[in-house]
């Protein structure tokens, strides 16, 4: 098949005018006048001057994502109670009480670099991700189309544009066909704009850039080109982007975080409040009183618990790399794992995503080469490169046809759309007649065929029984002069018959279908096709089937109602983008979470509407753009296991916040209690911190640890509530037991303060350390639920560490002295009988459901604005 157009040969490139225009200058000018500003052709730049551009230009990026150290150093620094204590230290320091503040500054510096290391470390996998979500653009380079990285685009650079691209720069447009712009990211105009290439009037408003496309914005239908006029910061869109700052939305695990810190700044303001009280009405020194009053503050708090996570988030950002998945952001891992709906499409989930042409049949079911012929005729581009899958399978199939198709000379072209559903062709024949050939959804064709022949409907429910995809196929004579087609055309046509493909259902979908479910995620398929084969896809890989909604009876049914079916029902066929995105925000609207996958421009809306979007690194840009989570392969297997480790990691970030906050809670209210009663500090406050940071670094292999098969099978949930339940129920256990060491080493040992503060450090890091065994798992420690390696050896080294210290060459410096044999015998004892007892409370805490029960909440809806405002930071220039 031939076009009407031919190629021509590449122009010289001069440089002048290279500095870049904005869009609203280009829009001011005729496309000659913009081009010679640009010091370019319309062939565009050669590869060389492209390079030279790109060093004077820099890349086409908003923000690079990069870890930088003296960020995540200030992060670490940002905290009001350490810097209290450090200038607090500093202060007793020039009073003459060196030793302390000397071992409370190492201990702080120790603390800081810890979180740091680990952070930075964290950032460093961020940024890995980062540079592995790339996104593409089709350019003209030494006058033929090249397929670059977007952030390597400079002003002059030639770019085309197809449906459900996204525009990579602010572009002046240089010719169009039936071009429309969804420009709601920058204009808020909810409805697509058609564009053009005549000039606009200077001092336009940007909504009024008819003949550009700018920065951010979605092809929705047709196709054009345009030379790049300004990338980066320089475009409309970056310039608004850089303007909002780099602060991301909180998601609902960053949330639960800060929640969950508001709790222990209150529990930490109160107790350091009573504790400095109380020792200065016991006439104790202010400096002395005000240390260690801070350093139960910093006590009580998991001062780690962000390194914790991030540790957590990293690891497991690593192990979903390898697993096939990049998560955009770390935080998002854990809106993965929330996830117990999942709306997916079809192709390439559910079916193996590869189209094979059948057959060509005429409308009464017989074979039909003509049919055949005209389907080639319609494809969108020659030889079906480039374009959807069909065509390509058309092309395949075409054997002596697509010979024939090329005595047919194409005169013009109306791309397909999804509001639509059909790609039309005006072509001349051999004999020199018009003739418009249409093909697309066979409902949508049909309708504009005033009399369909006998046998048709028949032969096409035939078809979507036996699971095909149908493509119907009409035409009608026109005159030689028809060289845009528009929507309009398409009327009066004649049915030819139907072109029929087979998707084949993934061998692997059944398993996966499977997996998922023992996760607790129910699976709800949203497609285009029709419901007929939806359905039969469905049984043959298992899939229980809740019933099925068509796109008219979605559009029929009120928000109410639609809520109640959508629920039940697991099909939803022939639906619109919007309708999509409509029922994702009424199931999210019942306290669900909702994720969704999906790979087309159709999609777009449906992943920003989800909690968590998933799209494919095959996808098209704005569905890669408008997702959380990219994976490797189109493949439910390998979303399973992002969100079973998205569970694991919460379930281990939750590990360390019930253990910390329950035994610090008890250890700081012991020292509390103490400090009221006894002549003399129960543990100074540079042990106190020491205490605090070797309980710490022991936790760090938190994020190693095994997690319970049924701690997978549903998600959970940040529960404020149930952790300060659990911290109130379990803190005064370990107090008990610190009482228990107190009457030990005064009634026993008769310890002077030295001794006792020996013996008591011993014993709370000992206690608080070892009870991640128990804490850890709902089952019984060790017998039915084995810590990983790494856990278990830190925590006994931990242990081990702070029985050597009092006989360590640095005792007297910390203010300790070696406690008798006897001692250690009791603590043995005394340790042994704090984690029974646990172990026994952990089973009446649980056996209450308001108690042990998942957390169940209204998920708050995330805004538009805020959700394209997290991708701002991501490589390259896209929203």
């Amino acid at each position: 098949m031939r076009t009407s157009d031919g190629g021509r040969p590449v122009a010289p490139v001069t440089t002048a005018g290279e500095g870049g225009l904005t869009a609203g200058e280009a829009a001011a000018l005729s496309v000659p006048e913009v081009l010679d500003r640009l010091g370019v052709t319309r062939e565009g730049l050669s590869g060389g001057e492209a390079v030279r551009r790109l060093a004077l230009h820099g890349p086409n990026a908003v923000r690079a994502h990069h870890a930088r150290a003296l960020r995540v150093l200030g992060r670490q620094l940002r905290n009001a109670v350490l810097i209290l204590l450090a200038v607090t230290a500093l202060a007793a320091f020039f009073l003459g009480d060196a030793a302390d503040a000397v071992i409370i500054g190492v201990i702080l510096v120790a603390s800081v670099g810890l979180g740091f290391v680990n952070e930075y470390r964290a950032e460093r996998a961020a940024q890995a991700l980062h540079s592995q979500v790339r996104h593409t653009a089709v350019v003209l380079r030494d006058g033929l189309p090249a397929e670059v990285d977007v952030t390597a685009l400079v002003p002059g650079d030639v770019v085309r544009l197809a449906l459900g691209g996204v525009v990579p720069a602010d572009l002046r447009l240089l010719d169009v066909n039936d071009l429309e712009c969804d420009e709601s990211v920058l204009t808020g105009e909810s409805l697509p704009v058609g564009k053009s290439t005549g000039p606009v009037p200077s001092g336009t408003a940007l909504a009024g850039l008819e003949c550009c496309a700018l920065m951010g914005t979605v092809v929705r239908a047709g196709r054009g080109g345009g030379v790049v006029v300004a990338t980066g910061g320089r475009a409309e869109f970056g310039r608004i982007a850089l303007g909002l700052g780099e602060r991301q939305p909180e998601t609902d695990f960053q949330a639960g975080l800060r929640r969950f810190s508001v709790l222990l700044l209150q529990v930490a303001i109160a107790l350091t409040s009573l504790i400095l009280v109380t020792n200065l009405l016991l006439r104790r020194p202010l400096i002395e009183s005000l240390l260690f009053s801070l350093a139960i503050a910093v006590g009580i708090t998991p001062q780690l618990l962000p390194a914790v996570v991030s540790t957590s988030l990293a690891a497991g950002s690593r192990r979903l790399a390898g697993l096939k998945v990049l998560v955009k952001r770390l935080v998002c891992i854990e809106d993965l794992g929330d996830m117990d709906i999942l709306v997916t499409d079809k192709t390439g989930t559910l079916t193996e995503g590869r189209i094979d042409f059948l057959t060509a049949l005429g409308p009464a079911g017989d074979d039909s080469d003509r049919v055949l012929l005209l389907g080639l005729l319609a494809t969108e581009t020659p030889e079906g490169a480039g374009g959807n899958p069909m065509d390509a399978a058309l092309w395949r199939a075409a054997g002596p046809r697509a010979e024939q198709a090329g005595e047919y000379t194409r005169l013009g072209l109306l791309p397909f759309d999804h509001e639509r559903r059909m790609t039309t062709a005006v072509v001349r024949t051999p004999d020199g007649d018009g003739l418009l050939v249409t093909k697309g959804a066979p409902e949508a064709v049909l309708d504009r065929c005033p009399a369909p022949p006998q046998g048709a409907a028949e032969t096409l429910r035939a078809r979507f029984a036996e699971g095909g995809r149908v493509v119907a196929v009409a035409t009608r004579r026109v005159g030689a002069n028809l060289t845009e087609p528009g929507p309009a055309d398409e009327r009066d046509l004649t049915l030819e018959g139907f072109l029929v493909f087979l998707d084949r259902p993934k061998q692997a979908a059944a398993r996966s279908l499977r997996r998922l479910a023992e996760l607790g995620i129910t699976v709800k398929i949203a497609t285009g096709d029709n419901p007929v084969v939806a359905e039969k896809v469905c049984a043959d890989l298992g899939l229980t089937s809740g019933g099925t909604l068509t796109g008219e009876q979605v559009a029929a049914l009120d928000d109410e109602a639609l809520t109640e079916a959508a629920e039940k029902a697991t099909i939803f066929a022939r639906v619109s983008p919007e309708q999509k995105a409509r029922i994702v925000r009424l199931l999210r609207g019942r306290g669900r979470a909702v994720g969704f996958l999906g790979d087309g421009v159709n999609d777009a809306l449906a992943l920003h509407a989800a909690d968590v979007g998933v799209s494919v690194d095959t996808a098209t840009d704005v569905a890669k753009d408008a997702a959380d989570v990219v994976l490797l392969e189109k493949d439910l297997g390998v979303l399973a296991d992002g969100v079973a480790e998205g569970r694991r990691i919460f379930a281990n970030t939750i590990k360390y916040v019930l253990m910390g906050t329950s035994s610090n809670f008890g250890n700081m209210f012991s020292a509390a209690a103490a400090s009221a009663v006894l002549s003399f500090l129960p543990m100074l406050p540079g042990q106190i911190l020491l205490n605090n940071l070797l309980y710490d670094a022991g936790q760090l292999s938190i994020p190693t640890d095994r997690v319970d098969p049924e701690q997978l099978r549903a998600p959970s949930h940040w529960d404020i509530a149930f952790i300060r339940r659990f911290m109130l129920f379990f803190g005064p256990i370990s107090s008990l037991f610190d009482f228990l060491t107190f009457a030990v080493m005064l009634g026993v040992f008769h310890a002077g303060p030295e001794l006792f503060r020996s013996g008591w450090f011993v014993e709370s890091l000992a206690t608080q350390t070892l009870i991640i065994f128990v804490i850890r798992t709902r089952r019984v420690p060790f017998l039915r639920s084995r810590p990983s390696l790494p856990l278990l050896a830190s925590a006994l080294g931990v242990v081990a560490i702070g029985v050597a210290l009092p006989f360590s060459p640095l005792a007297p410096a910390l203010g300790f002295t070696a406690p008798p044999p006897a001692f250690f015998l009791a603590l043995a004892a005394m340790t042994v009988a704090y984690l029974v007892l646990v172990e026994l409370a952990k089973k009446a805490f649980y056996a209450f459901p308001e108690a042990g029960g998942r957390a169940v909440r209204r998920r708050g809806h995330r805004h538009r604005v805020q959700r394209r405002a997290a991708r701002f930071s991501h490589t390259g220039p896209l929203p």
